[in-house]
């Protein structure tokens, strides 16, 4: 009879809050994920209209208008080589086109400047982007964090165990994890007409990566500890994007100190209280209260090289640091593969242009970047 009775009780509101108590509770749940699909597509319509709108108001307000990228004159030899062989011509290339065309090897070296120029995205455009995301960061972790405060797990962390796997699915915690999930759903879809950026193959990993281990702590019932996982990350995000947004706007000791904030934030979050609070409880506390199990294995493996990642990152935002305090301010967007196009700043000296056509990186008189 009690039997009979979850499972008409089920039937009757097939919500995903509710908290059955059958075998297969869990695989029932797996079809509110699909929610996210329609939510991805939401959440990236309203990007659009507020990068079009509201961000993109801002940046003019900021003196930041859309520019156009200068041009580089048509030429049929050049264009060839640029799209077919190479882009960063080393010295050996610009000699020889210097000789076919008959042009100084610094007229060549300004072309292709200007031809990689004429397509990459204007500081309007970055700051548009980055504003989005901190909006979203920003407001995702405030709610995450108010939501989390008033869960009993937040302050012990054995109540993501206790009841295992027969725990009550919220719906702030329904809302958390999906609208986390279509973001980064969003982002995979956006990520093809956003920014091209050199880590464009590693990020989609890592969205793909993200919205794998989001779906399956959701399915496998572990969303008390992954909300925790979530709002770990999401604390130094929007400092981050802060930065950037400082950065584009030449405010640059307001972006020396969200940087050095957003630094402090992340070693502390990633390396101190990540591993001390989330992991002891995903690997020491689990195992103690519920023993091991199948997915257990699989999900700690994950978190674990989300940590091998963590160091990785906090080794390379050291070095930025590092550099940072060495020249006496942050340096442009790491990520950013935007070269300088300012032909004042590429002619101030011959020598430069002679340094830079022999360099084995063929920078070629480029702004250089931290990492």
């Amino acid at each position: 009879m009690q039997d009979a009775s979850v499972s008409s009780s089920t039937a009757i509101c097939p919500s995903p809050y509710a908290n059955t108590q059958r075998p297969g509770w869990s695989i029932l749940k797996a079809g509110h994920l699909f929610t996210a699909l329609p939510l991805a597509l939401g959440i990236f319509a309203v990007r659009i209209v507020f990068e079009r709108f509201i961000a993109s108001a801002c940046a003019r307000s900021l003196h930041l208008q859309p520019g156009i990228a200068r041009r580089a004159q048509p030429n049929a030899v050049l264009e060839k080589v640029f799209t077919s062989i190479t882009k960063n011509p080393d010295s050996r290339h610009l000699d020889g086109l210097s000789k076919q065309l008959d042009w100084e090897v610094r007229k060549v070296q300004r072309w292709f400047r200007h031809r990689r120029n004429q397509d990459k995205p204007s500081t309007h455009t970055k700051f548009c982007e980055s504003m989005w995301r901190f909006t979203f960061y920003l407001c995702i972790f405030t709610y995450g964090f108010q939501f989390l405060r008033q869960s009993p797990w937040l302050w012990d962390t054995r109540h993501c165990w206790y009841g295992y796997p027969y725990q009550v699915m919220t719906p702030g915690l329904y809302h958390y994890y999906v609208t986390e999930l279509a973001f980064y759903w969003s982002l995979m879809f956006s990520q093809f007409t956003d920014i091209k950026r050199k880590d464009f193959l590693i990020m989609f990993i890592h969205h793909l990566a993200t919205v794998g281990l989001i779906s399956f702590s959701y399915v496998n019932n572990m969303a008390r500890v992954g909300s925790l996982v979530m709002c770990v990350h999401d604390a130094s995000d929007f400092l981050l994007e802060a930065a950037k947004l400082a950065n584009y706007t030449k405010y640059q000791r307001l972006c020396d100190f969200l940087f050095i904030v957003f630094s402090v934030v992340f070693f502390i979050t990633r390396l101190v209280i990540y591993p001390i609070w989330v992991l002891n409880s995903t690997m020491f506390e689990s195992w103690a209260i519920v023993g091991p199990f199948p997915s257990w294995w699989l999900f700690n493996f994950l978190l674990l090289v989300l940590q091998v990642l963590h160091i990785i990152w906090s080794y390379l935002i050291a070095r930025i640091a590092v550099k940072a305090m060495l020249r006496g301010k942050v340096c442009n967007d790491v990520r950013s593969d935007i070269e300088s196009s300012s032909e004042e700043e590429a002619d101030s000296t011959t020598e430069g242009f002679k340094t830079s056509a022999h360099s084995p990186k063929g920078e070629n008189g480029t702004n250089g970047h931290c990492a």
